[in-house]
């Protein structure tokens, strides 16, 4: 059986989750805990740069969150999360990227005041103005269509949908919109963060910032 190594509070984690959900794939969770888990020998084997998320499918061993809902797709699939017309392809792949190589590191300064960490005032005020940019490229792509690829729910959805919600959207309607939307999806309630979880994980979560410094 596929196993999935996970923290309930990662977001890079919960796009697999969330993935393996919607594909009804059967997998074994297996949970590290952030303050050591992830240095042990036994995981480093598995992922060297000792960070989830990471899924071992029978023996075949994956890493990065992208590379593996890619795997997922082609390993498994049907129900099929990628589109088929070029267009809509890009389309998923522009909202997967921006999400994760744009958006998500413009977020880190932005949670450094939540677990009590200093931020530079220009630091933060420019990581507001490119949230706010990519919010607005986000909202004129997604427009009034229920998901970025139409009427197909896809994994721009998994992706941009594991971050975008936990932003102020009241300026973004058709993002606003989009985000109830998800959330009332099973895969997205069974993923959901508790705030047990949360408050137990924010000193592991101050100490990843702080390393960042």
């Amino acid at each position: 059986m596929l196993k999935l190594y996970y923290n309930p509070i990662s977001l890079n984690a919960r796009r697999v989750w969330i993935a393996l959900l919607e594909k009804q794939i059967p997998f074994e969770p297996i949970e590290l805990s952030l303050d050591g888990d992830q240095f042990h020998d036994d995981f480093t084997a598995i992922n060297p740069l000792q960070r989830i998320p990471a899924i071992v499918d029978h023996g075949f061993r994956v890493i990065e969150s992208l590379a593996i809902l890619d795997y997922l797709e082609a390993k498994y699939p049907t129900p099929s999360l990628l589109p088929s017309k070029p267009e809509i392809i890009a389309m998923v792949r522009m909202v997967e990227t921006v999400t994760v190589v744009e958006l998500q590191p413009e977020t880190i300064p932005l949670t450094r005041p939540l677990v009590g960490l200093e931020v530079d005032p220009q630091k933060l005020e420019a990581a507001q103005q490119r949230v706010v940019n990519i919010l607005q490229f986000f909202e004129k792509l997604l427009d009034e269509q229920n998901y970025f690829a139409g009427e197909q729910f896809t994994l721009a959805e998994v992706v941009a949908g594991t971050l975008v919600p936990s932003l102020p959207l009241e300026d973004y309607p058709h993002l606003k919109a989009w985000s109830e939307q998800l959330s009332q999806r099973d895969s997205w309630q069974q993923t959901e963060a508790s705030p047990e979880a949360i408050k137990a994980a924010l000193p592991n979560v101050r100490k990843l910032l702080e390393r960042r410094s």
